[in-house]
């Protein structure tokens, strides 16, 4: 009896010592998040499931892995990874978010609104689900879907900026210029130091024909914010429209430099020679 009382006191001490191992791995794969380094907090979660492949919290584990593989540029690892957190939680709004916005990263549209449906069926009034859903529904050109995502938005919540910037950028894209200055105006008067929508704004005016207030728009970014290689292209098409080809090409050349898509800046710079 004594034998079978120390076997079993063994295999507890055992157990238990697993169970902290598993803890002290997640705790490790913090740590090394908080020191930026993704490399070690991947191997250390990897770690905590290879000790203990069916520990029901791995769902989570998976769903993390993904986020550090996707911030590493990971992105088909962080798509296995998601799936397979999915595969545990099919019903976590969470997981389901983090995979749809990765699809819509690789382009895979159709699939990110498969995702964000499935999500807004589990929780019909997630707003960032409806204000990114909408914004996929705008690229496939279907106004209509998109319009009724926004609408839900302010349903939900008639102070949503998300809800008014969606109509901004719909109105902008039918061609009612003056209705999407009116929402940017409205938008910016609530929030001036959110440089997003002086940028949105800058846009619409440059479609109006307005390139003075555009630029003021931009500068505004320039100065108090990070531009984006978007407005790099917007400011540098201004400058074309007025006859300022050397100063749009270099603009286009920095906004290529940061991963705007090639074949666009290809064709803008054939117009600055």
């Amino acid at each position: 009896m004594r034998f079978f009382a120390l076997l079993a006191a063994l295999l507890l001490s055992i157990g238990h010592t697993y169970a902290q191992t598993y803890e002290e791995y997640i705790q490790k794969s913090y740590d090394f998040l908080d020191k930026n380094d993704l490399v070690s907090a991947e191997e250390s979660i990897k770690a905590a499931m290879h000790l203990e492949p069916g520990n029901p919290t791995n769902y989570a584990l998976l769903s993390n892995l993904g986020t550090i593989q996707r911030r590493q540029g990971k992105l088909e690892e962080a798509l296995v990874s998601y799936t397979a957190a999915l595969s545990r939680q099919p019903k976590n709004t969470g997981i389901l978010e983090n995979r749809a916005s990765l699809y819509t990263e690789l382009g895979e549209t159709e699939k990110a609104l498969n995702d964000y449906t499935a999500l807004l069926l589990i929780d019909p009034e997630h707003q960032e689900a409806l204000y990114c859903r909408g914004l996929l529904y705008i690229q496939l050109k279907n106004f209509l879907w998109a319009e009724q995502d926004f609408d839900k938005i302010l349903e939900v919540n008639e102070k949503s900026v998300r809800g008014r910037l969606g109509h901004a950028i719909l109105e902008k894209l039918r061609g009612n210029y003056e209705m999407s200055e009116r929402i940017y105006n409205y938008l910016i008067s609530e929030m001036p130091r959110d440089w997003i929508l002086y940028e949105g704004r800058a846009d619409v005016y440059f479609m109006m024909g307005k390139n003075a207030r555009a630029m003021a728009d931009i500068n505004r970014v320039f100065t108090e914010s990070t531009p984006s290689a978007a407005l790099y292209v917007l400011r540098g098409k201004i400058k074309l429209a007025q006859y300022e080809k050397e100063g749009a090409a270099l603009d286009f050349a920095k906004a290529k430099q940061m991963g705007y898509d090639p074949e666009v800046i290809g064709e803008l710079l054939k117009m600055t020679k």
